[in-house]
């Protein structure tokens, strides 16, 4: 008899004696599931991306075998190692973190298509365990998109508050980040649509925000990626969404810079 069949020998019998106590046969608990209906067109890659995707999802939300063999195999930092995480979505994934930062002990667990509740699931294994004394939290671009789960801005912005509070009780250092500015290109004219650049800039205000009252460091990096208009400069992306070499390089010095303003409170 498998773990199921045993499961429901035991669960049955009680529900019975519920019924015949004229208990309710329904938990008030779990009220029934919504149906929806997703007629969202979402391309010829994102659309069989997220149908291999969701099956894995529903065994493991926070993707944490990715990045289990790596950390098993990663030593304990050494006593006098500044060793820093990055935790993110695809645009930390594509961060060539030794190639920015050479010499420096940073480790990139950034994981592609990842929303903030992904990250915030992982956060214990892919963090934590890792006994930096600083992480680098960047994640929301993919939530306001929808593309997983329908996110609000309050949100987001909990999902990565909780980050930083488990970030907090390990006496880990904190360096919050600003998303991206996005835009259209001539490879992608959508982008601003689904990525919605004034509500990535009011989440920002909100990131700021919450890094002032903190004190944790904030790595802003509008302002060397965003024209006049507030949107991503086309000279450093080509799908609108993730930068290019000459984009990281602006960014590099930004949040070097508040890691070591994190590092040194």
């Amino acid at each position: 008899m498998n773990r199921i069949v045993r499961r429901a020998a035991l669960i049955l019998p009680a529900a019975a004696l519920l019924i015949a106590a004229g208990e309710p046969q329904h938990y008030q608990s779990s009220p029934e599931r919504r149906t929806v209906e997703d007629t969202r067109d979402w391309g010829p890659w994102a659309g069989p991306f997220r149908e291999q995707l969701v099956p894995s999802l529903m065994q493991d939300f926070g993707e944490k075998y990715l990045y289990a063999p790596a950390n098993a195999a990663l030593p304990a930092p050494a006593s006098d190692e500044q060793r820093v995480v990055f935790i993110g979505d695809s645009i930390t994934d594509l961060w060539d973190l030794e190639k920015f930062f050479p010499g420096e002990p940073y480790i990139n667990r950034g994981i592609g298509s990842q929303v903030t509740a992904q990250m915030l699931v992982r956060f214990e294994q892919d963090v934590v365990a890792l006994r930096p004394k600083a992480v680098v939290i960047l994640g929301g671009v993919n939530d306001v998109s929808g593309f997983l789960q329908v996110e609000s801005e309050e949100g987001i912005v909990s999902n990565i508050e909780a980050m930083a509070d488990i970030a907090d009780r390990h006496g880990i250092a904190v360096v919050l980040c600003s998303i991206l500015p996005v835009t259209n290109t001539p490879q992608a004219d959508y982008v601003e649509t689904e990525r919605k650049p004034a509500q990535l800039r009011r989440i920002n205000a909100r990131l700021a925000a919450l890094a002032t009252s903190r004190g944790y460091a904030f790595a802003d990096y509008t302002p060397v990626l965003a024209n006049e208009s507030g949107l991503l400069q086309q000279r450093f992306t080509r799908d609108g969404v993730h930068p290019l070499a000459s984009g990281y390089a602006r960014m590099a010095p930004i949040v070097h810079a508040a890691i070591e303003s994190a590092l040194s409170h």
